[in-house]
């Protein structure tokens, strides 16, 4: 297999409503001022995703003001089971109110990770060896991954619609090609700096995948730019 190193992307990301919902809040929903990591990784995984790679954020730039509003919604208190006879919305419905974000532009950085064979889950092994055919298992290399990745985005192809925090609120995205230097990085991050204080990072899905603990790190921007320290970094709060 070629020598491989982990190769960055970058993806405009638009949209006119957006809610990042801070755990804490238990009862009305609450934004976080600008995108998390978590959020963002899930926009790349709609896009594509295979058990051979992660996506881990490198830095989110914020590309327009933080503007925010109020909205009523109503949601259903109930969650349906597997042996639910259904729900009852006219008795069920709530209505609650969502502190969210307006005309969000953001550019979202991540690097594809490439995973071992050796390293997958023993589920993922298992099918490898079992499905995948001798000259199939001799051609697995992580450029194909990347190439798989680069044209799905360039053609804006997803699997699932991206989305910011809620799945309503939509977004579009734009492939940037970080090769054509500063003529793809317009417009420039706004000129604003604040400590964004402790920030969801993502869901620790390594210690289980049924409830995996959450992951925490205290957000900065400066000048527009939030640097995102990787899983192993000591600034991870789990």
């Amino acid at each position: 297999m070629e020598e491989y190193i982990d190769k960055e992307y970058c993806l405009r990301v638009r949209g006119p409503f957006a809610c990042f919902t801070r755990p804490e809040m238990k009862v009305e929903r609450v934004s976080y001022d600008v995108i998390t990591p978590s959020a963002a990784r899930a926009i790349f995984q709609a896009i594509y995703w295979k058990p051979a790679i992660r996506w881990e954020i490198t830095k989110i730039e914020v590309l327009a003001p933080i503007k925010r509003f109020t909205i009523k919604r109503n949601e259903v208190a109930s969650i349906m089971s597997k042996g639910s006879t259904g729900i009852n919305i006219s008795e069920d419905r709530r209505q609650r109110a969502s502190y969210i974000l307006r005309d969000v532009d953001y550019r979202i950085y991540a690097k594809m990770v490439y995973i071992p064979v050796r390293k997958r889950s023993a589920s993922c092994q298992k099918h490898y060896k079992e499905v995948y055919s001798e000259a199939e298992r001799k051609a697995e290399n992580p450029r194909k991954y990347q190439e798989i990745f680069e044209r799905r985005a360039k053609a804006g192809q997803c699997f699932t619609m991206p989305y910011l925090g809620c799945r309503e609120f939509t977004c579009s995205f734009e492939y940037v090609d970080l090769e054509a230097g500063e003529v793809a990085l317009e417009p420039k991050p706004i000129p604003e700096s604040r400590d964004l204080s402790i920030m969801l990072y993502d869901m620790d899905f390594e210690q289980g995948r049924k409830n995996p603990p959450a992951m925490f790190y205290h957000a900065q921007m400066t000048e527009g730019v939030i640097r995102v320290p990787s899983m192993d970094s000591n600034e991870i709060l789990r």
